[in-house]
């Protein structure tokens, strides 16, 4: 069977380009179809035989994608897919937008439907002139974005949450959800003792540093309370979230996984203010042993068990973190709990399902 994969872009590394990955580990042969490619901003993407559309060629594309957003949907849709018997889509985007024949499947793993044009567009925009002036463009590709979602012939969702949204946006119910997987060998538990090695306690955060994060809301939380904490990430709102931080709060940039293993390893919980389609942070810190305090809404509802391996706090403001965080003790979870439910999203099973679901449509 000749297969073929299809992503929204290639510029950036963080949880879906670790699922990416893991695509190409299961079908290493099937080139990837992309609207952009910056072999800079992704290193990680060089063993992949990247075939790249139109926009590659585009003056600054590579570095500003969004100013490009109209032109994504003709960029998927002019991809010649006939050689293909099946096509994966993984998409939050464009990407489900390719066009097939009848003898090629299309598989959409749906990451989630479109955030800028159904449910995060207030983070966006930086003022209203903006807003007004992308209004059109905006009504088109949603429109567009709807009928795309129509298209493939079989909608895989990362979450209960995402298929939810599937229904409300696209009116389409999704056929099986399969949620993307933690890498349990590189999370993992450190030895007793190991925690010692940091001299004073912390909270952690991990995120790219962008508005629908809301690393903002945590920031001010730990402003109030004058508790350490360490952010792991970069974004456009560093400059922002810099200027508005107290010295206890500490901006680490990009780290290593081997760095970042360490921070995990060793902090008291992980923080997590933002509504995720699914989220690998919880995860990740529950593979080490670590409890998770996570605002009570999307997907960190599935991976997250209350009082065991994580609390929650809602509504979405400093206030309620605050309050969350003044009763939570890190010493009343169990690290080996937290890795077994964190053991229930391994790529073993993931491998499996996708494996599996090919071979149904071969």
């Amino acid at each position: 069977m000749k297969i073929a994969l299809v992503y929204d872009w290639l510029d950036s590394w963080g949880g879906a380009e670790r699922v990416l990955l893991l695509f190409h580990k299961i079908f290493p042969t099937a080139p990837i179809y992309t609207s952009i490619y910056n072999s800079k901003r992704a290193s990680w993407a060089k063993t992949f035989q990247v075939k790249a559309s139109f926009l590659q060629k585009m003056p600054l594309a590579k570095k500003q994608r969004k100013y490009y957003l109209p032109f994504f949907p003709a960029a998927f849709e002019n991809f010649n897919f006939d050689q293909y018997d099946l096509v994966i889509s993984i998409a939050s985007f464009a990407a489900k937008g390719i066009i097939t024949k009848p003898h090629t499947r299309h598989i959409c793993y749906l990451l989630t439907p479109t955030r800028f044009l159904w449910n995060d567009q207030k983070d966006y925009f930086n003022n209203n002139f903006q807003k007004k002036l992308s209004e059109p463009i905006f009504r088109y590709l949603k429109k567009w974005d709807k009928i795309a979602a129509q298209r493939p012939d079989q909608i895989i969702g990362i979450s209960k949450n995402i298929a939810r949204r599937c229904q409300k946006y696209y009116q389409r119910r999704v056929s099986q959800i399969i949620y993307p997987p933690v890498d349990t060998k590189r999370f993992h538990i450190k030895e007793q003792g190991f925690e010692k090695k940091r001299p004073y306690p912390f909270f952690l955060l991990v995120s790219r540093l962008e508005p629908y994060k809301k690393t903002d809301l945590a920031i001010k939380a730990f402003n109030d309370l004058g508790w350490n904490l360490k952010i792991i990430g970069q974004g456009s709102q560093l400059k922002k979230l810099k200027k508005m931080a107290k010295p206890n709060i500490e901006f680490l940039g990009h780290l290593t996984d081997k760095q970042i293993l360490d921070y995990y390893q060793t902090c008291r919980g992980v923080i997590y203010p933002q509504e995720e389609d699914f989220g690998l942070v919880p995860l990740e810190a529950q593979a080490c042993g670590k409890p998770v305090i996570a605002y009570k809404k999307g997907g960190a509802r599935e991976t997250i068990i209350k009082n065991k391996t994580g609390a929650f706090f809602k509504p979405q403001n400093e206030k309620a973190l605050v309050k969350a965080l003044l009763k939570f003790n890190d010493k009343s979870y169990n690290k080996k709990s937290c890795r077994r439910n964190a053991e229930k999203f391994n790529e073993k099973k993931f491998t499996k399902a996708w494996e599996k679901l090919v071979n149904q449509n071969a």
